[in-house]
């Protein structure tokens, strides 16, 4: 096992761990589980430019249409 300091947004960090306590995992397991998770979907030997190619700006201006304009909770703003 590696030990990493980091620094994350206050918001990040008490999300993260909310839900690792409501999942009654450590924080740790949490994040290192939530971090393979990320790497596995970076590894599928794409680049980011190559995967970037394959976004659809008309379907992303589609489906923001469809979430509501209202101010974020105090809690989801970085």
């Amino acid at each position: 096992m590696t030990t990493i300091n980091t620094k994350i947004p206050d918001t990040l960090f008490r999300q993260a761990k909310t839900i690792a306590e409501d999942e009654e995992m450590t924080l740790d397991e949490f994040i290192a589980l939530a971090l393979a998770s990320q790497i596995s979907s970076w590894n599928a030997g794409k680049t980011f430019a190559e995967r970037a190619a394959k976004g659809d700006w008309e379907k992303a201006r589609e489906i923001l249409a469809k979430a509501p304009d209202i101010e974020a909770e105090d809690y989801d703003k970085l």
